[in-house]
């Protein structure tokens, strides 16, 4: 059996948390698990965005110890209703609804504020003695054996496996030399928490507007958050807005359905684009989260994806250590890629067709995807099988998505 030495995680966010967590759960204290990042020195959260949880990933939550945490401040999406209009149209129909069940009562997602759950990650990491490195990794070099992974304080580590987990313009995917393929949507995502006088009962609501898509989403109490597709440069205008200039806009996308509205925040923009790295691994090194792919949040998926490749990679590396092989070695890493880049390849392709279809002005394909969107909300199966891809429990799952520990 090979000496087995420790796991690096370069990445201290919701993947990399997540992975150090179900990792420590599955090998146990012997087997070092190490995360570094600059931010965890920081404290608590300010990310003011919200993310919708699907089934699958609440139930890897629960199993690491993490969901009851932040249940009390989770909104449970009950149902959710479908529009397609111009943004001057009178009214919105309603052309596609689905319940919100995939299991008697379990929803098949839920709200979470992100500052809740960064930081309900984190104290749980410290409680299960997880060594957690405010600091950076600024080199590494694999070996046959091992890999040297070099921090930015000049100490090294010797480690079987090193996972980049820091996101989106990761410098360990750089560093590794790996590739990526996508392209830029010149479109950005507005992110507000909006407060209203009506409940909104746990109703998420998608308007298809010719802009993109403008996604109401519960969160506790009387607020929703936003996720406001729009062109760069409309996205920029509109956040630079004064407050009764903004509301006017808000509002007219808004509807008043809920009552009088009220933005709660200072709207931020993000950048939209499509990107899958063209290996999900390297030499004694696995990409996960947004290091391995970013998709368009027009199916709120971002997030569990990345849930996801923790799911897998931890599933893998736990059952190599059983077997007694080395947890950095090709082969593992190789079921870990297999896993997970069709599907996210698959994900990220159907999102971004999804955008294509719904943000444009044609009139005849707004004809033909309402067609499509009736016929779905007649079809109580093929209902059916959406939630459950939505929720994360279509194919094979890993045994943390089912919620079982490993």
């Amino acid at each position: 059996m090979p000496a087995q030495r420790s796991i690096v995680i370069g990445g201290g966010a919701f993947a990399g948390l997540a992975l150090a967590l179900a990792l420590r759960q599955g090998l146990g204290a012997d087997i070092p698990v190490i995360v570094v990042d600059p931010a965890l020195g920081l404290r608590p959260s300010r990310d003011p965005r919200a993310t919708a949880i699907v089934a699958a990933c609440r139930r890897l939550l629960d199993a690491v110890g993490v969901w009851d945490q932040v249940a009390a401040g989770a909104q449970p999406i009950l149902d959710m209703v479908i529009t397609d209009s111009k943004l001057e149209d009178a009214t919105r129909p309603v052309f596609l609804t689905f319940g919100g069940h995939v299991e008697p009562g379990e929803p098949f997602a839920h709200m979470v504020e992100n500052r809740q759950l960064i930081d309900a990650l984190l104290a749980r990491a410290e409680a299960e003695g997880i060594d957690l490195r405010a600091s950076a990794v600024t080199d590494f070099v694999s070996r046959a054996d091992g890999v040297d992974v070099t921090l930015a304080d000049g100490s090294t580590i010797e480690a079987s496996l090193l996972v980049a987990a820091d996101g989106a313009r990761s410098k360990l995917r750089e560093r590794a030399g790996i590739a990526t393929h996508g392209w830029d949507y010149d479109q950005s995502g507005i992110v507000v928490t909006v407060g209203h006088e009506r409940d909104h009962h746990g109703r998420a609501e998608e308007h298809f507007l010719p802009a993109g898509p403008f996604a109401i989403l519960p969160l506790t109490g009387k607020r929703s958050s936003l996720v406001w597709t729009e062109k760069r440069a409309e996205a920029a205008r509109i956040v630079a807005l004064g407050e009764d200039e903004f509301h006017a806009e808000l509002e007219q996308r808004f509807g008043l359905h809920l009552g009088e509205i009220k933005a709660l925040d200072k709207p931020r923009a993000f950048p939209l684009s499509y990107f899958v790295a063209r290996s999900f691994i390297g030499e004694r090194l696995a990409l996960v989260g947004d290091a391995a792919h970013v998709i368009h949040p027009i199916a709120g998926q971002g997030l569990n994806l990345g849930l996801k490749d923790v799911a897998a990679l931890a599933e893998v590396v736990v059952d190599a250590a059983r077997l007694g092989m080395d947890l950095g070695q090709a082969d593992v890493l190789d079921r870990y890629q297999r896993w997970r880049r069709f599907d996210t390849m698959a994900m990220g392709l159907a999102t971004n067709s999804l955008n294509l279809l719904f943000s444009n002005e044609s009139k005849l394909l707004r004809a033909m995807r309402d067609i499509g969107l009736g016929l779905v909300d007649r079809a109580p199966p093929l209902k059916s099988m959406f939630i459950r891809q939505a929720a994360g429990l279509a194919g094979e799952v890993p045994r943390l998505l089912k919620g079982e520990a490993l």
